[in-house]
Formats: structure tokens, C-alpha cells, sequence
């Protein structure tokens, strides 16, 4: 029989496991960096569940993550990717729904059905086998997790933020809005709109709207957000493609702060090399230079995940907070996160 392990579960023990700042309230990263949970705590629970949401909001977390696809009937989900074969057990029950490329689709099943699919840790298929990414992870086929409406996190959230006293932000990301657009769907203003009937509409509030499309982004910023009479921050990720390198410099950077409040790059593009011989770029000097704030992505505890100049977690982050000063970060550990910052 399996052991179902529920969002209040988990919060519960994250309570427990951790010391509280004050009598009602969760214990909560400095403001000086932002702890932003990275698809929730998903270095110990299935990323974007309910679940591991409710594990990073007790670990401390000053913003979770919200990536949103869309669904055949025009409900807003939390997933990381707008396809279901690879944090879900799609091919089992729906075989034939597969697209020519050999992926299951979101925008190709209603809530419902996508609401009867068990979700897992991220996996590859090798030799008709699911290979987990992070082998140490939570278990694959273990317990049900399901996914959620972006609805359902940001209730969660706010109703956390009442019951504990807390202040924790939401951090959403409208996954592949030039794919939603080429399928007649408008999907960033659906998510706009949703975080504006929950209260989210000013650059006050504690709310972050991110995508690595930077088209899209300026959209957002010249067209939608004035349509809806709505101003909140905006980040543009930045990857390590040919893309994002005008982007990246003093004129670019320039350019991008007229629309945008911050940048989300890999950590590649930051710092690079060996313990020895480390190089730390001037992106983050040169973003503070116009304004804009600085999180990075991804902070990761796994060895294959850790770039060849620090030897441990701990020391991943002491770069970049205490060298190089970003102003926030993306991690799947947020426990050991917070616990470094308050130390610090």
C-alpha cells in the first residue's frame, strides 16, 4: 500500500526540522540575498508539486518558483516543461496521444486527464527503462504526487503566508510562450491576468514574471502589462546561446534595463574555470552598473552538478554571494541555503 505524503505533511515536518525566527512564523532567509526555491525544494521531493512547495516555504524560502503551461482547455498548470513524458507516467496511460516528434504535449490534454496523471522525480528513458536524473533523489514510483493549477499554488501560498505569519513571493515563468502563441494562445496574458485577480500587479508586490524569451519579455512589458494596467518586475533569463550574447553587453544590458528589472543567467556565464584558475565575469557588475538586479540559476548539491571550481556546496555559494554579490539565487536546496546565509 502506498503512503500518500501530503503539501501539509511536508510543511509539517519542515516546521518541526527547523528553528523558528519567532513564535508564528517560519524561519526566513536575509533580505540581503533572496533564497528563490527552485521548482520548490526539488532536491528532496518531485519538482513543482505541492509537496515540495510546501518543503521549501518551511525551509525559509523568500520566493518559490512557478514555471505555467497550458492545458487543451485553458487552465494554467504548474510544469516545468510544456511536455508530460518526462516527470510523468503519460505514456502508460494515454499511448496513442503522443505528437510525430515522439512527445507528449500539455496543450493536448484537458486538467482532467492531466490531473489522473502520477508525477515523478525528472527521468531519461534509456533502453525502455526510466533512468532518474538525480539518482539520489526522491524515488521514482514512489507515493502519488499530481500536478496543480497555478491557482491552487498561489492559494497555497497566500494561505501559508496568513497561517505562519510569513512573507514568502511568488516567482512565475511563462514556459514556451512563442510555442503557446504559434498554437492560438495567448499564455502570458492568461498568467498575468491570473496574478492580477490575486492581488499581484505592482512593482511593491512580492512577485517576480520571468522568460528566457526576450521578444516575449518586451511584450509583456510594451503591450500586455499596460493593457492590463499592471507593472510588476520582470527578469530576463539569460542562457550560454549565441542568443543572449548581445544581450550581455554594456549596451545591451542598457537596453534590456528599459523594460526589464533583473536578469536570471546561468551560473556558466558568471563564473567559469578551476579552483586555481577561477574567472568571474563582469555580467553581475555590469548589470548592477544600469539597475537591474542579479539571480542566477541553478544551485545544485550533486557532484556531476557542481562546476569544477568548488568542492562543495557551501563554497558554490560562498563565491557567488560573498565575491561576486548577486542579489538572489535559484536552488533545489533551500534549507542549506538559508542556513548558510544566516550563519553568514
Amino acid at each position: 500500500m502506498y503512503r500518500f505524503i501530503t503539501a501539509a505533511t511536508i510543511l509539517g515536518i519542515a516546521l518541526m526540522t527547523l528553528p523558528a525566527a519567532t513564535a508564528n512564523t517560519t524561519v526566513k532567509a536575509t533580505s540581503e540575498v533572496l533564497v528563490i526555491a527552485h521548482r520548490g525544494a526539488s532536491g528532496y521531493l518531485p519538482e513543482h508539486t505541492l509537496a515540495a512547495k510546501a518543503l521549501a516555504y518551511g525551509m525559509g524560502a523568500d520566493y518559490l518558483e512557478q514555471d505555467v503551461v497550458m492545458t487543451q482547455d485553458g487552465e494554467l498548470v504548474v510544469l516545468h516543461d510544456h511536455y508530460l513524458d518526462r516527470v510523468s507516467n503519460v505514456q502508460e496511460l494515454f499511448t496513442a496521444r503522443k505528437r510525430s516528434d515522439g512527445r507528449y504535449y500539455v496543450i493536448d490534454f484537458t486538467l482532467a486527464e492531466i490531473r489522473s496523471l502520477d508525477i515523478s522525480e525528472r527521468y531519461n528513458i534509456k533502453d525502455g527503462v526510466k533512468v532518474a536524473v538525480f539518482p539520489q533523489r526522491f524515488p521514482l514510483a514512489k507515493s502519488h504526487f499530481k500536478v496543480h493549477t497555478l491557482a491552487e499554488e498561489i492559494e497555497l501560498i497566500q494561505g501559508l503566508n496568513q497561517s505562519t505569519g510569513g512573507d514568502v513571493g511568488i516567482y512565475t515563468e511563462v514556459k514556451s510562450a512563442g510555442f503557446h502563441l504559434a498554437e492560438g494562445r495567448d499564455i502570458s496574458s492568461a498568467v498575468l491576468k491570473e496574478l492580477k485577480r490575486y492581488g499581484y500587479s505592482s512593482k511593491t508586490d512580492k512577485v517576480y514574471y520571468q522568460s528566457f524569451e526576450i521578444e516575449e519579455l518586451q511584450r509583456v512589458h510594451n503591450t500586455v502589462m499596460p493593457e492590463l494596467s499592471m507593472s510588476i518586475k520582470l527578469v530576463q533569463l539569460l542562457g550560454t546561446e549565441k542568443e543572449y550574447q548581445p544581450v550581455i553587453s554594456a549596451a545591451g544590458l542598457a537596453q534590456l534595463a528599459t523594460y526589464a528589472d533583473g536578469i536570471g543567467p546561468s551560473i556558466d556565464m558568471i563564473a567559469t574555470g578551476t579552483a586555481k584558475d577561477l574567472h568571474i565575469s563582469t555580467l553581475v557588475e555590469d548589470a548592477h552598473r544600469v539597475g537591474l538586479a542579479v539571480h542566477p540559476y541553478t544551485f545544485r548539491q550533486e557532484s556531476f552538478a557542481m562546476p569544477s571550481y568548488v568542492d562543495s556546496y557551501e563554497g558554490l555559494l560562498d563565491i557567488f554571494i560573498n565575491r561576486v554579490g548577486v542579489d538572489g539565487l535559484f536552488t533545489d536546496f533551500t534549507d542549506r541555503t538559508v542556513d548558510f546565509i544566516r550563519r553568514r
